[in-house]
C-alpha cells in the first residue's frame, strides 16, 4: 500500500512539472517591405493572401521631409514607392510573400517597372533581420537561375524608415477601380507579367 501511494505521488509530481503550453503567447505579427514599381499594383496580391493582416503603401529610402507624392513622383527625393506588409507568421511564411513579390514584378527591368521609369520605381526587397535577408538572397538565386542569362536587378537592402503614402493612394484598386484597371492594362503590366510568369496577373 505504501509503495502504491509513493508511486501515485511520484506520477502526480511528474505531471505537475510538465509545462502548460495551452496559454503560450502566439508569435507577434511581423512586417515585410518590398519595392515593386507602382505601389497601387502591389497591394491586391498581398491583400488577398491568407495570413496577411494589413498592407500600407508608401515611400522608403529618403528623408521624411520629402516623403510625399509630389516629391517622390519626380524621382529626385531618393525614395522608392514601396509596400509594407504586416503578416501572421503562423499563417503565411515570409518565403510565400517573397514568391508573391517576384510574381508581381519584372525582375529584369533596371529602369523601373513596365511603363513607369525612374529611380522611384526601382525594385528592392528590404529585410528586417538576418532571417529575412537570407530568405531573400536564396529566393533571388532561384529566380536568377530561372531567368539566366538575363541579370536580376532587384536589390536586397536593409530596411529603412517607411513613410505611409497619402490616404488616396491606399487600396487604390478598391477606391478607383476603373482608373486602376485602365492604368494596369495600359502600362503593359498585365501582358508583361503573363509573359514572364505564365499565369494571370493579380487583379
Amino acid at each position: 500500500m505504501r509503495y502504491t501511494i509513493l508511486t501515485l505521488f511520484t506520477l502526480m509530481m511528474s505531471i505537475a512539472m510538465i509545462p502548460d503550453t495551452s496559454h503560450a503567447a502566439a508569435p507577434a505579427p511581423q512586417t515585410a517591405m518590398f519595392a515593386g514599381g507602382c505601389f497601387w499594383c502591389m497591394q491586391p496580391a498581398f491583400d488577398r493572401t491568407e495570413g496577411v493582416i494589413a498592407t500600407v503603401v508608401g515611400y522608403t529610402g529618403g528623408d521624411a521631409s520629402t516623403a510625399h507624392y509630389d516629391a517622390v513622383s519626380h524621382g529626385k527625393s531618393g525614395h522608392v514607392e514601396a509596400i509594407q506588409v504586416t503578416y501572421d507568421p503562423q499563417k503565411v511564411a515570409y518565403t510565400r510573400l517573397l514568391e508573391l513579390y517576384w510574381e508581381n514584378i519584372d525582375p529584369t527591368d533596371a529602369e523601373g517597372q513596365f511603363a513607369d521609369k525612374g529611380s522611384q520605381y526601382h525594385t528592392a526587397i528590404f529585410y528586417a533581420d538576418d532571417v529575412q535577408k537570407q530568405a531573400a538572397e536564396t529566393s533571388k538565386a532561384a529566380i536568377a537561375k530561372k531567368f539566366a542569362p538575363q541579370p536580376i536587378v532587384v536589390k536586397i537592402l536593409p530596411a529603412t524608415p517607411f513613410y505611409p503614402a497619402e490616404e488616396y493612394h491606399q487600396k487604390y484598386y478598391q477606391k478607383n477601380g476603373i482608373r486602376y484597371n485602365a492604368y494596369k492594362h495600359g502600362s503593359g503590366r498585365v501582358q508583361r507579367l503573363q509573359e514572364l510568369w505564365k499565369k494571370p496577373a493579380a487583379d
